[in-house]
């Protein structure tokens, strides 16, 4: 059996021609097809919930209302009685200086103390009744006394403990053989206590306030008293560090207004050059949360940049421990429908999207709340606008209206667009 395996050349090369023109034919149709995309592309975007924001960033200087605090015997040290950023009324003690020689004053009287409550122990004579009464009530008040703050107390419960020892070194010095030994350790413990006391230096608020030990020798630089001889140059010459913490004084402190602080920009924005005194915006501060300000002041530097200074009412104990810091003026924020700025067509004047729902194309105005360079906040125009801007009672009946997650053209064929 023979197999013709001869090929008919000629019908081979018509198929070939004929899929080779096919083949051509579908080349120029997706050429075509993507060169008409780049010159009218038809890409969608669904509308969302979104927040825009005109903001910067920038540099700030804290300025605050302060008194620096400080008393005589700041070389011997000082025990702090309000912590950092507690605040405090006027005339309420802050801090003490330690009495010269304190630490070895106090150990005399412990060990003086102590020796008094040995030889009351050690004494069987003596009314166990009427001191075991007493060393209650000192116990009571010792333990009480680890819990309190305040200076005043502290001093009352103090004055109790001592009675209540007296008046045991008196029970066992009239009735005991030892009471005269007794009575001894107690005149040379009180002289110990009259020496620490009559050097004690309690350091009170001259004004009500929050508390602060970080004091930077600018108390008295960066006031709201010097804002009109406040210059960049000025703030750049303090040399500071942005975001250094300021250290912790070990001789002296200060009282903060707790109300508000101020803090000095300087800006060479479009915003901040159309900005006003007593203009309300935001501020972002490095831990992300945004507060509210108010434009206090503004001063124009010779170089055309703006110094603009900020009044803050919230966040006055963490802006404590800085002096400058970094972070974002917010000019506006805006939330609601969000589309980006490309979806946006005008006519005369008017902002439109066309929508794509089910394949038919509406063109429905809308007005645009806030804008930046990519995306835009936009809404419906009410009834009420719309009867303003000429339409009629029917025509705002008809009229379509956009809602979250509407799909729009980016470029529509506006031929297939329905008003």
């Amino acid at each position: 059996m023979k197999i013709n395996l001869k090929l008919d050349w000629k019908k081979v090369n018509k198929k070939m021609l004929i899929v080779g023109i096919v083949l051509l034919a579908i080349v120029i149709y997706v050429a075509f097809v993507i060169f008409n995309l780049f010159l009218n592309p038809t890409d969608t975007v669904m509308i969302e919930n979104g927040k825009l924001y005109m903001e910067e960033a920038a540099t700030g200087y804290i300025i605050r209302d302060e008194e620096v605090v400080q008393g005589k015997n700041y070389k011997n040290g000082m025990l702090k009685i309000k912590n950092e950023g507690e605040r405090v009324a006027k005339d309420e003690a802050i801090f003490r200086y330690y009495t010269s020689g304190e630490e070895e004053l106090v150990k005399k009287i412990q060990d003086i103390s102590l020796k008094i409550q040995e030889a009351l122990e050690n004494d069987a004579n003596s009314p166990t009744g009427d001191i075991k009464v007493l060393e209650e009530q000192i116990d009571d008040k010792l333990n009480s006394l680890y819990d309190l703050n305040d200076v005043q107390k502290i001093k009352e419960y103090k004055k109790d403990i001592n009675t209540y020892i007296t008046k045991k070194a008196k029970i066992a010095g009239e009735l005991s053989p030892s009471g005269s030994q007794i009575k001894k350790l107690y005149e040379e413990r009180a002289a110990y206590e009259e020496q620490l006391n009559a050097g004690a230096e309690y350091v009170k608020a001259g004004r009500a306030g929050m508390v602060s030990y970080r004091v930077d020798g600018l108390e008295n630089v960066l006031t709201p008293d010097t804002f009109s001889t406040l210059t960049a140059k000025t703030l750049e010459d303090l040399n500071l560090k942005t975001g250094q913490i300021i250290s912790t004084s070990e001789e002296c402190g200060k009282i903060i207004d707790s109300f508000s602080c101020y803090i000095a920009v300087i800006l060479d924005s479009e915003q901040a050059n159309a900005a006003q005194v007593g203009n309300d915006i935001k501020v972002r501060l490095s831990n992300s949360e945004e507060i509210p300000a108010e434009i206090y002041y503004i001063s124009t530097e010779e170089d055309g940049r703006k110094l603009i200074i900020l009044k803050v009412e919230k966040y006055i104990q963490e802006l404590i421990s800085y002096r400058k810091i970094s972070l974002d003026v917010i000019w506006w924020s805006s939330s609601g429908l969000k589309v980006p700025n490309s979806a946006i067509k005008y006519e005369n004047d008017l902002a439109y999207v066309v929508r794509n729902r089910a394949g038919y194309l509406d063109k429905i105005l809308v007005k645009v709340k806030k804008q930046n360079d990519k995306y835009a906040i936009v809404d419906n125009y009410d009834s009420d606008e719309l009867k303003e801007m000429g339409y009629t009672t029917q025509q705002i009946r008809s009229r379509y209206s956009i809602s979250l997650y509407d799909e729009l053209i980016i470029n529509p064929d506006l031929d297939k667009v329905s008003e």
